[in-house]
């Protein structure tokens, strides 16, 4: 067993709540399968196919897929319970009649969805019932599941949950929000601390002490993390055209339905390489990954810990490396103080080939790769200004022109942190970017009859080009709207607080509302409606009040 193992495993077994912070890739997974079987398998009355005996939250689809597999191993020699997986990217319709037809004893899932199948009593799943009879509750890679926002969804769970029940909480760091929800969730919890060998606790390493961490071919894997989406729609595409002969994989937070296949099929590839955001930083264990190289550094300082984590997992060896200007260069300090992260330089490769010019030609024959770039370029300097470390990456001492050849772009994009600044170290291609074409063709016929329209207005306006940012600004409005009255209605048929005449009032008075914006009634019929249907609203109230006396 692992150190974090050998911690763990006795004290969750004997009833004790658990909050355990260990390197990453430290085989914290089966320090909270095993003894969830164990504590199942001495209950005194078996469980029934819809009672729940042991939920597993943790943070992203590609983690809960992976938790799912490690305990499938054990559960075929143990058919007595059925174990199901509840992550987003699906319909939830499948989830519930998958969860009413085969039950669920242990449930793996991310909070998201989780949260929903809580709610959904109108589709016949009274999930609450369901875990009445929870014996343990896990939050893995707890801090992340706070960092993305899941704060609101976990306090919402464990209000359904009950009280008496063990819970475990496992994750690679601990901060200030981990330490909150300690004291939330877990009933005077045995904190575990488990340090790298020979490592003093002041000094204590976050990172394998077996991986080679570097600032700066053979059939192996490797992982390129990128910060945002764009960046790696970009360079995903770059390297499938520059590499040959390699298998190469993108994978981010925006692809909804493809994530599960890609990150099972490159699980299973003898070597390749997977572009990513840090949707994959966290808590996934990916065989024999040799590399880990980072474009720039995340936003977090913890998060860096977690990319590092991807490799050297588990006794393994290997190696990882960031990019870092020469104005960056205090981040190194910065990492070894916070994060216990020490780091060694690697020297820049010599006759390295130079393959920009190859990029900005494929810019040149098709669209796609050509907006991609751009996309990618505003993406990284948004990202860039937003970073936690603003005092170490400042957006004012950034060389835009140097960025610019680096995305190989053919042109400067226009956005707001560019306005007014001259760049003589860059120069654009002298050819019309407008002329460029998509190789797609049904794309390049949408796109044509996209800039014939424009054509046309541009005609009607008298020459001038149409102003659309407002237009814009009103379609994000109208979706915040729509997004409002679908949660509205949702919360409405799940059984709200609100009743059904408070809120057909309601109704009418925003119709209302609508009418008076868009002129169809004037302002005194407004009132006087309005006036009309409040007191209409009193009556009723005083009428319910008598006949209740």
């Amino acid at each position: 067993m692992t150190p974090v193992q050998s911690a763990t495993i006795p004290l969750f077994m004997n009833n004790k709540d658990v909050a355990a912070e260990a390197v990453t890739g430290s085989g914290k997974t089966l320090a909270f399968v095993i003894p969830i079987l164990e504590i199942l398998l001495r209950r005194e009355e078996k469980l029934k196919k819809m009672q729940i005996g042991a939920i597993i939250i943790t943070p992203t689809r590609e983690l809960a897929i992976q938790i799912d597999e490690v305990l499938s191993h054990f559960t075929k020699h143990f058919p007595r319970f059925s174990q199901i997986l509840l992550i987003g990217g699906r319909n939830p319709m499948e989830d519930v009649e998958k969860f009413k037809e085969h039950g669920g004893n242990i449930i793996v899932a991310t909070p998201g969805r989780l949260e929903d199948l809580f709610r959904r009593k109108a589709d016949g799943l009274d999930l609450a019932s369901c875990v009445k009879s929870l014996d343990v509750l896990v939050l893995d890679e707890a801090d992340r599941l706070l960092d993305m926002g899941f704060e609101a969804s976990l306090n919402a769970i464990l209000d359904f949950l009950p009280k008496q029940r063990r819970t475990g909480l496992f994750s690679a760091t601990q901060t200030q929000e981990v330490e909150n929800l300690v004291r939330a969730g877990l009933r005077n919890p045995v904190r575990i601390s488990v340090k790298e060998k020979g490592m003093a606790a002041s000094n204590t390493q976050k990172t394998p002490t077996r991986l080679e961490n570097y600032y700066m071919h053979k059939r192996e894997k490797h992982l390129v993390f990128f910060s945002t989406c764009a960046c790696v729609e970009y360079y995903g595409k770059a390297l499938e055209s520059l590499i040959k002969q390699v298998k190469i994989m993108s994978i981010h937070g925006k692809m909804k339905h493809k994530r599960n296949k890609i990150f099972t099929e490159f699980r299973k590839l003898p070597g390749g390489i997977l572009v990513c955001t840090d949707v994959m930083a966290r808590g996934i264990d990916i065989p024999e990954v040799h590399w880990v190289l980072q474009y720039d550094p995340p936003s977090s300082a913890s998060a860096f810990v977690h990319r590092c984590g991807r490799t050297a997992r588990i006794g393994n060896v290997g190696s990882a490396l960031v990019f870092l200007l020469p104005m960056e260069e205090s981040y190194i300090n910065f990492l070894s103080i916070n994060q216990k992260c020490p780091m060694q330089e690697m020297k820049p490769q010599t006759n390295v080939l130079d393959l920009l010019p190859k990029l900005k030609s494929m810019a040149l024959a098709d669209r796609a790769v050509f907006e991609k770039g751009m996309k990618a370029f505003v993406s990284y300097v948004q990202a860039y200004a937003k970073h936690e470390c603003n005092l170490i990456f400042r957006i004012k001492d950034l060389d835009f022109a140097s960025l610019a050849k680096g995305f190989a772009l053919l042109k400067m994009p226009k956005m707001p942190e560019l306005r007014g600044k001259c760049f003589p170290d860059f120069t654009p291609v002298t050819v019309n970017t407008d002329s460029i074409s998509f190789k797609d063709k049904n794309r390049e016929k949408q796109r044509q009859k996209q800039l014939e329209q424009q054509r046309k207005e541009r005609q009607e306006n008298g020459g001038k080009k149409k102003f659309i940012k407002n237009k814009a600004w009103s379609k994000q409005k109208a979706k915040r709207e729509k997004k409002k009255k679908i949660t509205a209605k949702r919360k409405h048929e799940e059984g709200s607080d609100i009743e059904d005449e408070d809120m057909e009032e309601l109704l009418n008075d925003t119709r209302l509302l609508k009418r008076l914006k868009k002129g169809k009634i004037s302002e005194e019929e407004f009132e006087k409606r309005l006036t009309g249907s409040q007191n209409r609203l009193k009556v009723e109230t005083v009428a319910d009040l008598e006949s209740e006396g």
